[in-house]
């Protein structure tokens, strides 16, 4: 727990200091350096949608695999259930990432 909370404080210090490194632009060569807060913060939401999808899919698997351990006669409903899951888990996923491209390169 407290990795986690270090983590969050990491991160939240890391989108604040960005900030003012974006609005400082004064040198002639500085606009290539104009997107980069930005192409940070999509870097941080593709991990952040990638990290969230193994989690999720890792807890989907385990919770299926553990209850059919203790009833196997009931494994075809966990697993019709456990893929629907999963596929939506996916689809949500796929679509965080294409919301998170779709900043990059159009926003």
């Amino acid at each position: 727990m407290k990795v986690l909370n270090l983590c969050w404080i990491a991160l939240v210090a890391l989108v604040f200091s960005a900030a003012p490194a974006s609005a400082a632009e004064t040198t002639p060569g500085g606009a290539m350096f104009a997107e980069m807060p930005k192409a940070v913060g999509v870097g941080i939401g593709c991990g952040l949608v990638v990290v969230g999808l193994g989690i999720g899919l890792g807890r989907i698997g385990g919770s299926a695999l553990e209850s059919m351990a203790r009833q196997p006669e009931v494994a075809d409903k966990v697993v019709t259930n456990m893929i629907t899951i999963a596929a939506l888990l996916e689809g949500a996923g796929i679509i965080a990432l294409v919301f998170c491209l779709l900043g990059l390169f159009v926003g």
